[in-house]
Protein backbone atom coordinates (compact mmCIF):
# COMPACT_ATOMS: atom_id res chain seq x y z
CA UNK A 1 0.00 0.00 0.00
CA UNK A 2 1.29 3.47 -0.90
CA UNK A 3 0.67 5.94 1.29
CA UNK A 4 0.08 9.90 0.50
CA UNK A 5 2.77 12.28 1.39
CA UNK A 6 0.46 13.62 3.73
CA UNK A 7 -0.09 10.24 5.22
CA UNK A 8 3.68 10.18 5.54
CA UNK A 9 3.91 13.00 8.00
CA UNK A 10 1.14 12.19 9.53
CA UNK A 11 3.00 8.91 10.61
CA UNK A 12 6.06 10.46 11.48
CA UNK A 13 4.18 13.58 13.31
CA UNK A 14 2.29 10.01 15.31
CA UNK A 15 6.03 8.86 16.17
CA UNK A 16 5.80 6.21 13.42
CA UNK A 17 9.71 4.94 13.57
CA UNK A 18 9.21 3.23 10.04
CA UNK A 19 7.81 5.41 7.80
CA UNK A 20 10.29 7.93 9.31
CA UNK A 21 13.41 5.31 9.11
CA UNK A 22 11.84 4.38 5.23
CA UNK A 23 12.07 8.38 4.40
CA UNK A 24 15.57 8.64 5.70
CA UNK A 25 16.97 5.81 3.89
CA UNK A 26 15.10 7.17 0.64
CA UNK A 27 16.68 10.88 0.79
CA UNK A 28 20.11 10.77 2.58
CA UNK A 29 22.13 9.66 0.25
CA UNK A 30 20.83 11.82 -2.21
CA UNK A 31 20.44 14.92 0.21
CA UNK A 32 24.29 14.11 1.07
CA UNK A 33 25.35 14.74 -2.50
CA UNK A 34 23.24 17.61 -2.66
CA UNK A 35 24.88 18.98 0.81
CA UNK A 36 28.27 18.07 -0.45
CA UNK A 37 28.22 20.30 -3.52
CA UNK A 38 26.85 23.24 -1.73
CA UNK A 39 29.36 22.69 1.44
CA UNK A 40 32.34 20.92 -0.42
CA UNK A 41 32.90 18.82 2.57
CA UNK A 42 31.24 15.41 2.51
CA UNK A 43 31.68 15.03 6.61
CA UNK A 44 30.42 18.60 6.67
CA UNK A 45 27.25 17.54 4.31
CA UNK A 46 26.36 14.14 6.41
CA UNK A 47 26.67 16.00 9.52
CA UNK A 48 24.13 18.47 8.29
CA UNK A 49 21.47 16.00 6.99
CA UNK A 50 22.00 13.78 9.96
CA UNK A 51 21.08 16.96 11.77
CA UNK A 52 18.12 17.79 10.18
CA UNK A 53 16.47 14.56 9.99
CA UNK A 54 17.44 14.46 13.48
CA UNK A 55 15.36 17.86 14.11
CA UNK A 56 12.66 16.66 12.22
CA UNK A 57 12.02 13.51 14.83
CA UNK A 58 12.55 15.35 17.76
CA UNK A 59 10.14 18.48 16.32
CA UNK A 60 7.81 15.95 14.90
CA UNK A 61 4.88 17.04 16.85
CA UNK A 62 4.93 20.29 15.27
CA UNK A 63 6.04 19.48 11.68
CA UNK A 64 4.15 21.24 9.33
CA UNK A 65 4.86 19.90 5.17
CA UNK A 66 2.82 22.08 2.74
CA UNK A 67 4.72 21.47 -0.12
CA UNK A 68 6.13 18.24 -1.45
CA UNK A 69 8.32 16.09 1.43
CA UNK A 70 11.10 15.99 -1.05
CA UNK A 71 10.94 19.64 -2.03
CA UNK A 72 10.84 20.47 1.75
CA UNK A 73 13.95 18.46 2.46
CA UNK A 74 15.97 20.26 -0.03
CA UNK A 75 15.11 23.13 1.00
CA UNK A 76 15.91 22.72 4.49
CA UNK A 77 19.22 21.48 3.34
CA UNK A 78 19.79 23.89 1.64
CA UNK A 79 19.21 26.46 4.49
CA UNK A 80 21.02 24.51 6.56
CA UNK A 81 24.10 24.40 4.25
CA UNK A 82 24.12 28.50 4.27
CA UNK A 83 23.87 28.67 8.31
CA UNK A 84 26.82 26.55 8.35
CA UNK A 85 28.52 28.57 5.96
CA UNK A 86 27.60 31.99 7.39
CA UNK A 87 28.52 30.26 10.77
CA UNK A 88 31.51 29.07 9.75
CA UNK A 89 32.95 32.26 8.31
CA UNK A 90 32.08 34.19 11.54
CA UNK A 91 34.13 31.56 13.15
CA UNK A 92 37.07 31.98 10.83
CA UNK A 93 36.94 35.87 11.25
CA UNK A 94 36.43 35.13 15.29
CA UNK A 95 39.83 33.60 14.89
CA UNK A 96 41.67 35.18 12.47
CA UNK A 97 40.74 38.41 14.69
CA UNK A 98 41.89 36.83 18.27
CA UNK A 99 44.91 35.73 17.21
CA UNK A 100 46.15 38.56 15.61
CA UNK A 101 44.63 40.58 19.10
CA UNK A 102 46.25 37.67 20.97
CA UNK A 103 49.66 37.79 19.39
CA UNK A 104 49.84 41.81 18.85
CA UNK A 105 49.14 41.75 22.85
CA UNK A 106 51.19 39.39 23.90
CA UNK A 107 53.83 40.53 22.06
CA UNK A 108 53.44 43.83 23.27
CA UNK A 109 53.85 43.11 26.97
CA UNK A 110 56.84 41.04 26.27
CA UNK A 111 58.67 43.18 24.47
CA UNK A 112 57.48 46.06 26.84
CA UNK A 113 58.86 43.90 30.06
CA UNK A 114 61.72 43.08 28.18
CA UNK A 115 62.48 46.43 27.14
CA UNK A 116 61.96 47.76 30.93
CA UNK A 117 64.01 45.22 32.11
CA UNK A 118 66.97 46.41 29.61
CA UNK A 119 66.27 49.96 30.35
CA UNK A 120 67.17 49.30 33.70
CA UNK A 121 70.50 47.38 32.87
CA UNK A 122 71.91 49.89 30.62
CA UNK A 123 71.23 52.29 33.61
CA UNK A 124 72.90 50.38 36.42
CA UNK A 125 75.96 49.54 33.97
CA UNK A 126 76.08 53.35 33.23
CA UNK A 127 75.98 54.19 37.28
CA UNK A 128 79.06 51.92 37.58
CA UNK A 129 81.23 53.62 35.18
CA UNK A 130 83.76 56.51 36.61
CA UNK A 131 82.29 60.35 37.16
CA UNK A 132 84.45 61.53 34.09
CA UNK A 133 83.55 58.20 31.74
CA UNK A 134 79.94 58.56 32.60
CA UNK A 135 79.69 62.51 32.21
CA UNK A 136 81.48 62.27 28.71
CA UNK A 137 79.59 59.19 27.65
CA UNK A 138 76.08 60.55 28.49
CA UNK A 139 77.09 63.87 26.34
CA UNK A 140 77.63 61.68 23.81
CA UNK A 141 74.91 59.25 23.56
CA UNK A 142 72.25 60.73 25.07
CA UNK A 143 72.89 64.78 23.90
CA UNK A 144 74.91 63.20 20.58
CA UNK A 145 77.57 66.05 20.91
CA UNK A 146 80.46 65.47 18.95
CA UNK A 147 84.18 64.90 20.54
CA UNK A 148 85.35 67.84 19.87
CA UNK A 149 81.91 69.79 21.70
CA UNK A 150 82.54 67.58 24.60
CA UNK A 151 85.88 68.07 24.63
CA UNK A 152 85.45 72.45 24.35
CA UNK A 153 82.95 72.17 27.11
CA UNK A 154 84.91 70.14 29.37
CA UNK A 155 88.65 71.67 28.30
CA UNK A 156 89.89 68.25 27.73
CA UNK A 157 91.67 66.80 24.65
CA UNK A 158 89.49 65.13 21.86
CA UNK A 159 91.29 62.34 22.15
CA UNK A 160 90.97 62.22 26.03
CA UNK A 161 87.50 62.27 24.70
CA UNK A 162 88.22 59.55 22.41
CA UNK A 163 89.47 57.29 25.40
CA UNK A 164 87.04 57.94 27.57
CA UNK A 165 84.22 56.71 25.02
CA UNK A 166 85.89 53.30 24.56
CA UNK A 167 86.63 53.08 28.11
CA UNK A 168 82.98 53.55 29.14
CA UNK A 169 82.15 50.99 25.63
CA UNK A 170 83.96 48.21 26.75
CA UNK A 171 82.60 48.63 30.77
CA UNK A 172 79.48 48.42 29.21
CA UNK A 173 80.26 45.71 26.88
CA UNK A 174 80.82 43.28 29.99
CA UNK A 175 78.28 44.33 32.10
CA UNK A 176 75.48 43.93 29.41
CA UNK A 177 77.31 40.49 27.49
CA UNK A 178 74.42 38.47 28.74
CA UNK A 179 72.01 41.19 27.66
CA UNK A 180 73.07 41.43 24.10
CA UNK A 181 70.53 39.43 22.40
CA UNK A 182 67.91 41.70 23.98
CA UNK A 183 69.78 44.82 22.42
CA UNK A 184 70.16 43.44 18.80
CA UNK A 185 66.39 42.46 19.04
CA UNK A 186 65.22 45.74 20.13
CA UNK A 187 67.90 47.98 17.80
CA UNK A 188 66.41 45.86 14.50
Amino acid sequence: MQLSEQEIVGAIRQGNERIFEEIFRKYYQSLCKYAHSILKEIDEAEEVVQQLFLTIWEKRDNLEINISLKSYLYRAVHNHCMNRIKHLKIREEYQQYATNFYDASYESVSQTVMKNELEQKIEQAIKKLPEQCRLIFKMSRFEELKYHEIAEQLELSPKTVENQIGKALKILRVELAEYLPLLIFFLN
